[in-house]
């Protein structure tokens, strides 16, 4: 990812609570030079220093062949066009602001059931706990053929890329400007990226 020096993010904690906070990711892999990606949402968890995340994949998917090449995962939600109106000089040009992180790793196929099923319970403990009676209640027969319907894997993050684009190469005064028009909008990415911008 292209990242100029004042659109760098390297808060290790920051990048991890943006990952927990926007979890539906894109899963990008590639074989002969043709890129193939999936929308699927991750359990972030940390060990030690160590960034693993966690998902599934249909088994039908065609990228579940895929999963022993170098994967790229990008997390990316909040973003606001930024009008030049914002700006000092008559001869500024639009943009956009927003937050974008890409982790790089390999997987590893989960395949023992167990671990399949503690896997599955955390992405509901995650996404819906009121499921997750629902959930602990189904035949396990049933459970059982499910799991063998899909390729569950966990990423273990070598490399990790954050760009926060947030108008740090603009004055106070244009920076505030932004942030004021965007508090005012009833887009909830506009809101969100103006928040981010007063941290």
């Amino acid at each position: 990812m292209y990242i100029p020096k004042h659109f760098a993010n390297t808060d290790r904690k920051e990048i991890f609570e943006f990952i927990q906070k926007y979890s539906f990711g894109v899963l990008i892999s590639a074989e002969n030079n043709l890129p193939f990606g999936s929308h699927i949402p991750f359990v972030a968890e940390l060990q030690g220093d160590e960034l693993i995340l966690t998902s599934h994949i249909a088994r039908a998917n065609p990228q579940a062949q895929l999963l022993g090449n170098e994967l790229l995962v990008i997390f990316s939600e909040p973003h606001a066009y930024i009008s030049p109106k914002h700006y000092e000089k008559e001869q500024s040009v639009p943009t956009w602001n927003y937050i974008a992180i890409h982790a790089y790793g390999k997987a590893e196929l989960i395949e023992d059931e167990t671990d399949q099923l503690v896997m599955m319970e955390k992405m509901i403990r995650l996404y819906d706990n009121n499921y997750l009676n629902q959930w602990n209640n189904l035949p396990a027969d049933y459970k059982s053929k499910m799991l063998k319907g899909i390729t569950a894997f966990r990423i273990r993050v070598t490399n990790l890329e954050g760009k926060s684009k947030l108008s740090q190469n603009r004055s106070e005064t244009e920076r505030q400007s932004i942030v004021n028009s965007l508090e005012k909008s009833t887009d909830g990415n506009e809101v969100a990226i103006a928040k981010y911008m007063k941290k």
